[in-house]
């Protein structure tokens, strides 16, 4: 179980959020398509239902009350039928609305998209991007000043749908020390919140390259592109922290005077990642507000996009879902439900990763090699020795661990996406039915001595063997702990803990 990030969920319960930007109404369009146009080339949808979802802003606010803080939504609206619906479900939500303004001539925004049998055919967008008038700007900072100082973290979220304009960016730099000290930024444009100093901006892969002046996507790993670019986003965006966030792929954390820190997507399968950013950016601010550091912030917003991006529609963080995805339990599959994973992978195009073990003893050399594992697919999955199993190739004394806690341990790992046990000596009949497209051993083997490398050339895929880090196995420590035991007890230092 990762208890450092199942306390974190416990401690952001409560804290008070204040949210600015750009509100926006998500609307889904739901229907059954059976046949085509006669008029045109194009299918012929029976709706079935239209839901209404807050979106941008909005979602932000939705996602920290989902999470157990308190929100309130500072924005713009217009006076139309779509401000009341984006209104009722903010207050469905729990999220506070006396911040919101009504403008005579604006039109909220609005995001339709129409799905016939699960696919989205359609998204059609209404509501024009020009900024606030300059009195609803004067109300916005009112509002503004009257909350700064009751709150204990600021997202600004801009969708450059008119609300944040230069001129409120201005207003909040100029506040920048009467309010919270968490202030986290999630924008379109990164740089045109560099005087206001932020505690952690959060630019996705496209923003990042626009920050950084590269007009074409490079090709090759997006990770390694940018690896040694976080100064640079650092100083152009100007803030404390830059959390580049990667869809699938996770997120880069840079941070001055610090390596770069990796986080891996979690959670299951992904119903829409419409909203999944606004997800990220609201637990990242309440990560860091209740004083986590920088990779624990961002590991723990990893966590809750991921348990977003299952729900149906614009992503919403479901605390218990994200609980459960925390200890693991989620992610603890078995040989029956395989083959259905691994369609779903196909359908989703995901490149699929596959290496087992015992893992009796989780280690540093465990975590190198299934963190490096990871990078070579989109979904790692683990097969796990059984407990006679083990005996069976360790020994009588093995496993230390039993199967159960050796399944919890590993499901804890960003890095890793399921675990599944099995009962031989060789994990074959759970690749015949998962069929990764790579799988991974230490380089303690070759090809040779590698009875499954057949079994994975059959089908098209490709065996990659990985250094092993020096002197990190589980019978080393396990050895280490008898000389320890034969040595007797040993006494404290002083000021030192057992």
């Amino acid at each position: 179980m990762n208890t450092d990030l199942v306390g974190l969920l416990d401690a952001v319960a409560g804290l008070r959020v204040l949210v600015v930007g750009d509100a926006i109404l998500d609307r889904y369009t739901y229907g059954r398509s059976e046949r085509m146009c006669r008029e045109a080339p194009v299918p012929a949808i029976a709706v079935e239902s239209d839901v209404d979802q807050a979106g941008g802003a909005a979602n932000a606010a939705v996602n920290a009350r989902a999470l157990g803080a308190r929100a309130t939504l500072l924005s713009v609206l217009g006076r139309d039928v779509e401000a009341d619906r984006l209104s009722s479900v903010l207050t469905a939500s729990g999220v506070e609305i006396s911040g919101l303004s009504r403008e005579r001539d604006r039109t909220t925004p609005v995001r339709q998209r129409v799905l016939a049998d699960g696919q989205m055919l359609l998204r059609v967008d209404r509501g024009e991007a020009r900024p606030i008038s300059d009195a609803s700007a004067r109300e916005l900072v009112r509002r503004l000043d009257e909350n700064l100082s009751t709150v204990d973290v600021l997202v600004v979220s801009d969708n450059a749908a008119g609300v944040v304009t230069p001129g409120l960016i201005a207003e909040l730099a100029a506040r920048r020390g009467r309010g919270p000290s968490t202030v986290v930024v999630d924008a379109r444009d990164p740089m045109a919140f560099r005087d206001l100093r932020a505690s952690a901006i959060k630019p996705n892969y496209a923003e990042a390259l626009r920050v950084v002046g590269a007009p074409d996507r490079p090709a090759g790993d997006r990770t390694r592109h940018f690896h040694d670019l976080g100064d640079e986003l650092l100083a152009r965006t100007g803030a404390g922290l830059v959390a580049l966030t990667l869809d699938a792929e996770g997120a880069l954390v840079f941070q001055p005077g610090r390596p770069p820190v990796r986080t891996y997507a979690r959670g299951g399968t992904a119903t829409s990642t419409v909203g999944a950013g606004d997800t990220f950016a609201v637990a990242l601010a309440l990560a860091l507000a209740a004083e986590a550091d920088g990779g624990a912030a961002a590991e723990f917003a990893s966590a809750a996009a991921g348990a977003a991006v299952a729900s149906t529609g614009t992503a919403v963080c479901d605390a218990d879902e994200l609980r459960r995805g925390l200890t693991g339990t989620i992610k603890i599959g078995s040989r029956d439900g395989l083959a259905d994973w691994r369609a779903e992978a196909t359908r989703r195009r995901r490149r699929v990763v596959f290496t087992n073990g015992c893992f009796d003893i989780l280690h540093g050399g465990h975590v190198s090699l299934l963190s490096r594992a990871k990078e070579l697919g989109d979904v790692l999955v683990v097969g796990v020795n059984s407990d006679e199993s083990v005996r069976r190739l360790k020994g009588p004394t093995r496993p230390v661990n039993a199967l159960a806690d050796r399944l919890r341990v590993l499901a804890a790992l960003s890095c890793v996406d399921l675990v599944v046990p099995f009962t031989g000596d060789s994990p074959t009949d759970l690749m015949e039915l998962l069929r990764p497209d790579v799988y991974v051993k230490g380089a303690d083997y070759t090809l040779q001595t590698l009875p499954e490398a057949p079994l994975v050339e059959r089908w098209g895929g490709a065996v990659r063997l990985l250094p092993l880090v020096d002197d990190a196995s589980t019978t080393r420590i396990i050895r280490r702990i008898h000389d320890l035991a034969a040595a007797g007890p040993v006494e404290p230092t002083p000021g030192g803990s057992r």
